[in-house]
């Protein structure tokens, strides 16, 4: 069904049916709700550390197990927020973290993973191009200069990267 379609077919619709279908899409879908859900009550904060704690279990599990370090947690949660229509900075903050909780664990193990630092770049990159569209680069400067800062104190591989794309952004 096209848009266009949906669009004649909800306008055909009394009040009463239109309240229907949407509870009953409540109802259904997952997504649906918790739409709703943060639409109606915005808890960006509460939604944020959750984020950030599962971003860290990656790194730091709250178990014995192994460290996975996987990129794919960070962007499950990025995408949920920006579906949700998240604080810009808020958002923003949690794609940071996640680049920064990445150079804490470097700092303190050794990584052969070549995938793990071209993610990591990655990463900075789609942060550094969300906070400039966003308009909010400026408030983040300290901390892109840190993390560029960072990647070369710990000599990763693709240092020179890190600090040409922090350069390109912040001159």
């Amino acid at each position: 069904m096209s848009k266009r379609e949906l669009k004649k077919y909800l306008k055909d619709l009394s009040k009463e049916q239109l309240e229907e279908q949407i509870l009953d899409l409540y109802n259904r879908f997952g997504n649906v709700k918790e739409y709703y859900d943060f639409a109606f009550n915005p808890n960006e904060n509460k939604l944020i550390e959750q984020c950030r704690f599962q971003i860290s279990r990656e790194y730091y599990p709250v178990s014995s197990r192994k460290a996975k370090m996987r990129r794919s947690v960070a962007q499950k949660w990025i995408k949920k927020l920006i579906t949700l229509d998240a604080d810009a900075s808020l958002l923003a903050d949690l794609m940071f973290f996640n680049i920064e909780i990445a150079l804490t664990f470097s700092s303190e193990h050794i990584i052969r993973q070549e995938s793990f630092f071209t993610s990591m770049y990655k990463s900075f990159d789609e942060a550094l191009r969300y906070v400039s569209e966003q308009g909010i680069l400026a408030d983040f400067r300290g901390r892109i200069e840190k993390i560029a800062g960072d990647t070369w104190d710990q000599k990763w591989p693709n240092r020179n990267a890190f600090e040409d794309l922090s350069d390109m952004y912040l001159q």
